[in-house]
């Protein structure tokens, strides 16, 4: 018996739940193979409570495929569409009444409602599925409120800003949030909207809200052929002369676009990309700080000694370096959140704010990468065999109200695994030789821990669709900043929604060219880090079980296998490259030595006694001995093909690659 027999047996018993389950599973087989299947547990499941939105959707394919279209309009149109014809009417009536008074729309006749060519049926609480009358089909589904940028807005900043058919509500607010109004900078600087369609736009305003977007006036809607007249002469025209304004600085309450430079694991580069973006007229930047010295030091004493001060005096007298509308901004605010003050520390420090461009067209951004001394993830079993990835770090940053920024954009460098892996080890390792060296006494021991499992499952290259941070995010590849920095950074400008500057064709640190921002890192864009191997510090087994164990990630990420041969593994197989990790165990068995046993600093081994050594063999065995079984269960895990989901339960996704010019090429592209 097959799933449709199943269905209608189970229907005819009356096991309603039972039977929309077993239509959904017909759906699912059928995949278009036979419409009158289709239209059948589509009408059944929109009738007796079944999944809505897969009956939805069957509907919308098959009018699209030209099957049982009037019966699927009529059935989309009773249950999806009329129910909210009144909210639309009303919603568009209002946006026409209100910019039949706008100054800066040149086109006043509205269609009436009844004649709009696009309707906008719901399919969920955030969006729709347009139907195009003329053209006799349904689109795409669309949520005009997606947190996501699609276009490269502020590419050009030498005139004021032009795009074409904005209908995104999100998109639209950025642009009003974040263009300087034209008083504010002393020039003519519209947000020029060009709509191509006017039926279309009319359309549009079914859904959309123009409240926020035109009480400050900064938008100009050119209809169809009105292209024509951009830029306007707003001194001729309209009798409005910005040039009498002076330049206004920015202000803490203006800044509300974030780009968080993610730091995904030590090693990785990170520095290299700070360089690339230092300078740029449109940042706010600050190199790599520690976060807890941020969220718990720097944001508790701003607030205490100006959000908290006895008078607006006291405030500006206590940081007399910073500008003193930022301190005062800061003190008359009521009740400014860890969001704003940070905005205020970045606005406050002169390394942040030297390279801006004070007459910008746009509101600099806040450039971020709160930086930790290790990123740490754990695999927990969760539901139904998946696997519950969980970070301490990303954590303290979701729950940190200083990334609660309105517009966020996202990019995660990442470094080929066994290359970062093998610079990881080296730091470690270094600096618990250097602390042996000049500090033998701290209280904390320095020691290389697990790293092989610490960067398996770090696998924060992969997000869930609800993460707001990391919702409007790519991944970019140390070793194509490298190779092809023009293809590389032009095309992560775009994503983030800058200006490709020529201060992004050279790396710098506080405005001063090519300067070696760490001991040991190379200069600008030499390209020898790509081909480092770090053989003092790794070797090729511990490489092709990194390989092995993160073949997903390489294979999304374009790195081919350098030392894993990628053919299926067992689990001996998998324990015998265990067993051959003898240069990251040696540096383990050598840094916990001297942790549990400080007395070696003195006089390294044979400054202990026998039995002393002997406790000590034991307790380093135990330890080794506890890594090598977490080894052995991540391998288990990894063998498969794991289902990883976030702690809501949510299903993780790679998290997309940025994606390079090819015209831009300076060699191919590394492998």
């Amino acid at each position: 018996m097959n799933a449709i027999d199943i269905a209608r047996r189970l229907s005819e018993m009356g096991a309603v739940a039972d039977a929309c389950q077993a239509y959904a599973l017909v759906i699912h087989e059928n995949s278009g193979k036979d419409p009158a299947v289709e239209m059948e547990a589509a009408l059944y499941l929109l009738k007796f409570g079944g999944n809505y939105q897969m009956a939805y959707t069957c509907f919308q394919q098959l009018y699209n495929r030209g099957f049982y279209q009037a019966e699927c309009l009529e059935i989309m149109t009773a249950a999806f569409y009329e129910p909210n014809v009144k909210l639309f009417k009303k919603r568009y009536e209002r946006n026409c009444k209100q910019l039949s008074k706008y100054p800066y729309l040149f086109r006043k006749d509205f269609l009436p409602f009844a004649n709009l060519p696009i309707k906008f049926f719901p399919f969920d609480d955030k969006g729709y599925l347009p139907f195009y009358s003329d053209q006799t089909r349904f689109g795409d589904y669309v949520n005009f409120k997606e947190p996501v940028i699609s276009r490269n807005f502020f590419k050009d900043l030498e005139k004021p800003i032009l795009a074409n058919d904005v209908y995104s509500q999100y998109e639209l607010e950025y642009l009003t949030d974040n263009v300087r109004k034209s008083e504010f900078i002393g020039r003519e600087n519209h947000i020029y909207l060009h709509y191509t369609d006017w039926a279309a736009f009319c359309s549009y305003l079914v859904c959309l809200d123009m409240r926020p977007l035109l009480k400050e006036r900064k938008i100009v809607f050119l209809i169809e052929d009105q292209v024509s007249q951009y830029p306007i002469d707003f001194k001729a025209r309209f009798h409005i002369d910005y040039s009498k304004y002076p330049v206004k600085p920015v202000g803490v309450q203006e800044i509300n676009r974030l780009i968080w430079h993610v730091q995904f694991s030590c090693g990785n580069g990170g520095d290299f990309f700070n360089e690339v973006f230092d300078s740029h007229p449109n940042l706010l930047l600050q190199f790599s700080t520690m976060y807890d010295s941020i969220a718990d030091g720097v944001i508790p004493e701003i607030r205490r000694e100006i959000v908290n001060a006895e008078s607006l005096q006291a405030a500006v007298t206590h940081y007399k370096n910073w500008p003193a509308h930022i301190s005062q901004e800061l003190y008359t605010m009521q009740n400014p959140t860890d969001k704003d003050i940070l905005v205020a520390w970045f606005l406050s420090k002169k390394r942040c704010t030297q390279c801006l461009d004070p007459n910008s067209r746009i509101v600099p951004a806040i450039f971020y990468q709160p930086h930790f001394s290790n990123i740490n993830y754990t695999f927990e079993p969760g539901p139904h065999g998946s696997i519950m990835l969980k970070g301490l770090q990303l954590e303290k940053i979701h729950k940190s109200k200083m990334f609660d920024f309105k517009y966020i954009k996202s990019f995660i460098p990442v470094r080929r695994f066994t290359t970062s892996y093998g610079s990881t080890v080296r730091s470690m390792y270094g600096a618990a030789k250097r602390q042996e060296k000049e500090d033998p006494h701290a209280k904390m021991t320095l020691v290389v821990p697990d790293a092989i499992t610490q960067r398996v499952c770090n696998r924060s290259f992969m997000r869930d669709v609800d993460d707001r941070l990391y919702y409007d995010s790519v991944v970019v590849r140390f070793e194509d900043g490298k190779l092809n920095p023009t293809a590389t950074f032009s095309a992560l400008a775009a994503f983030l929604d800058l200006p490709y500057t020529e201060s992004m064709t050279y790396c710098s640190e506080n405005g001063i060219h090519d300067v070696q921002s760490w001991a040991g890192n190379v200069i600008g864009f030499d390209t020898a880090p790509v081909y480092r191997t770090y053989d003092d510090w790794t070797n090729d087994s511990e490489r092709a079980c990194l390989e092995f164990l993160l073949r997903d990630a390489y294979e999304y990420y374009g790195y081919d296998f350098h030392y894993y041969d990628g053919q299926p593994m067992d689990e001996e197989q998998y324990r015998k490259l265990l067993d051959e990790h003898t240069r990251l165990d040696a540096m383990i068995y050598e840094t916990w030595a001297r942790y549990y046993q400080p007395k070696i600093m003195n006089g390294g081994w044979e400054a202990l006694t026998e039995a002393e050594q002997e406790q000590l063999k034991k307790k380093l065995d135990s330890h080794l001995e506890k890594y090598q079984k977490g080894r052995i269960e991540i391998g288990r895990i990894m063998m498969g093909t794991p289902r990883f989901v976030n702690e809501r339960e949510q299903p993780l996704h790679m998290i997309p690659l940025l994606k390079l010019d090819p015209a831009l090429l300076d060699h191919p592209l590394y492998h």
